[in-house]
């Protein structure tokens, strides 16, 4: 004959859930990496115009980058931010991926491959938008919003640009506030203007177009019309500039726009 075996008295079931506690950030990721079934992120210190960063990546491309001076300059203290932020451990690399010295050194990280897994599809486009402002060139939150389909959604664009996982490589610096003014970023309003100033935007001049409502420039040789710090724009000399406040004052001139900053056109009846 069985006999039932007797439950835990509720004393002991409360003693025991009191001895649960939930892992530190990245412990299943580390768990999964020793076991083979994530792959851990590696990561390297490379020198750039905001200061040396530490890059983590993996075989799908760059999936993170911190200021360092944020960490003390601190691998581990990079490895717990990265763990907390991405659930994987990261582990020192022997060398950086082809391309990134340069393209940290330069400020032109186009060429890189990138890892956004974990970001929405709207994120993912708004960092690609960003992505196309070369150097030495800003764009207004309104032109991403425009460029990637959403016109209303420029709040939000500045949203998933303060989320931007590679700061630096993938530039979010160069989205700036419509008034001139370099706007929010991750790192301070200061970096911000000290990588935009490196990188050869007149700051003080973006402003007083601004100020002034000139949104666009153009040249009466090519009729064509830019945003202010195209170098195209910059190209043109100061008889034949032609400021435009607004792309219907540009069309009804009889102004095209620009097919590398690509500005906003002319909204047609």
């Amino acid at each position: 004959m069985n006999r039932a075996v007797p439950s835990p008295s509720d004393s002991t079931t409360r003693a025991l859930r009191a001895l649960r506690s939930e892992p530190p950030p990245g412990f299943a990721g580390r768990v999964l990496a020793r076991v083979g079934l994530v792959e851990p992120d590696r990561f390297v210190r490379v020198d750039s115009p905001a200061g040396p960063l530490f890059v983590a990546f993996n075989s799908v491309g760059v999936c993170h980058v911190l200021v360092a001076a944020v960490v003390d300059d601190d691998p581990q203290r990079f490895v717990a931010r990265h763990e907390a932020r991405f659930g994987r451990p990261a582990t020192p690399a022997d060398h950086p991926p082809a391309g990134l010295v340069t393209a940290a050194r330069t400020s032109r990280g186009r060429q890189l491959r990138y890892d956004l897994r974990g970001l929405t599809d709207f994120e993912q486009a708004v960092l690609g938008a960003a992505l196309d402002i070369p150097p030495g060139e800003v764009r207004p939150y309104q032109w991403v919003a425009e460029q990637i389909g959403r016109h209303k959604a420029v709040r939000a664009v500045g949203t998933a640009l303060g989320r931007n996982p590679i700061p630096v490589l993938i530039p979010c610096h160069r989205v700036i506030r419509s008034d001139g003014q370099p706007g929010d970023y991750g790192y301070g309003p200061q970096l911000k203007q000290h990588l935009l100033t490196h990188e050869g935007v007149d700051l003080a001049r973006t402003e007083r177009l601004a100020r002034a409502g000139i949104r666009y420039i153009g040249s009466d040789t090519t009729h064509v019309y830019c945003l202010p710090t195209c170098h195209a724009a910059l190209r043109i000399t100061a008889p034949h500039l032609v400021p435009f406040r607004s792309p219907e004052q540009a069309g009804v001139a009889g102004y095209r726009p620009c097919e590398q900053c690509r500005p906003t056109p002319a909204k047609t009846a």
